[in-house]
């Protein structure tokens, strides 16, 4: 009898603590469950304007990318376009939560979608030059009324835009003539098929001896705020507040220089929407040639 009420008891117990195992596991696994929903990591997809092949973009900007997610705590992840007009097309749909974007691309979707900026490179303006054959008698902008002038594209920023709409605002006539690439402005402008070229300073530095040789530097235009990383109206102020406080600290540690030097970056500073006043006051919108590509 003694050895039936013991035998019921340890059973009893058992039983006891295997219910009370089953409860903790159920209440652990809820508990997870509810702070994985709640507290999960937020996606933001990061759009890159397309000036270089998708493959270059991504090996350049993913370990950036992957460096701030770390420290914000957020999963950014890189995406971009096969060409310039589709990119637009897709910040017109908004599909990027956040968008490092050309000066023209900002002020324009600032306007429509209600893009706001986070930041700018620091310490950089564009730039865009006008070159002319070394021996053409040419010394001022208004000697070139009335000339056919070279372009890469119409929508390259500082190559295309700023030279065009400088001209534009000082009411000097000519006939825009667009060529595909820097080096095919400059080579024909140092053939003598054009009178002119736009260009920035990098790839005329960049060019042959032989072909920089037959040319000069006309003009430089002023400079001008560069691209924007902005993010879509949807994004909460404090995501935005933190990723202008990662941007920023990455010129803080050797890792972060790093990553920003592999973009030509030397730092990011936070930035306000006035700083692209002064690409809305060229006007782009009047130009007589549409934004197709862009550089």
């Amino acid at each position: 009898m003694f050895s039936l009420f013991y035998k019921d008891k340890v059973d009893l117990m058992l039983g006891l603590k295997i219910v009370i195992a089953s409860l903790l596991l159920f209440f652990a696994q809820t508990s997870t469950a509810e702070v994985e929903r709640h507290g999960s990591t937020e996606t933001l997809v990061f759009g890159v304007v397309p000036q270089q092949a998708a493959s270059t973009l991504a090996r350049a900007w993913g370990p950036l990318l992957a460096e701030v997610s770390q420290n914000a705590k957020l999963d950014l992840r890189f995406a971009t376009a096969p060409d310039i007009p589709t990119f637009e097309a897709r910040l017109a749909k908004g599909e990027y939560d956040v968008a490092y974007m050309n000066p023209y691309h900002y002020v324009q979707f600032n306007q429509s979608l209600g893009y706001q900026v986070l930041a700018k490179e620091q310490d950089k303006k564009l730039r865009g030059i006008i070159v002319v054959a070394k021996d053409a008698a040419y010394n001022n902008l208004e000697a070139l009324s009335g000339k056919t002038i070279a372009f890469p594209a119409p929508g390259a920023f500082a190559a295309s835009m700023i030279p065009r709409a400088n001209l534009k605002q000082r009411n000097i006539d000519f006939s825009a003539k667009f060529v595909g690439s820097h080096d095919s402005v400059y080579l024909g402008v140092s053939k003598g098929l054009f009178k002119a070229g736009g260009g920035v300073g990098r790839t005329f530095n960049n060019l042959p001896a032989e072909t920089k040789s037959k040319l000069r530097i006309l003009w430089t235009t002023p400079g001008y705020t560069p691209h924007a990383i902005a993010v879509h109206p949807r994004v909460s102020q404090s995501t935005r507040n933190i990723l202008v406080d990662q941007l920023a600290a990455l010129s803080e540690s050797q890792q972060g220089l790093a990553l920003l030097n592999t973009l030509g970056f030397s730092a990011l500073n936070p930035a306000s929407d006035s700083d692209w006043d002064d690409v809305r006051a060229l006007k782009l919108g009047e130009l007589s040639i549409p934004l197709k590509e862009g550089h």
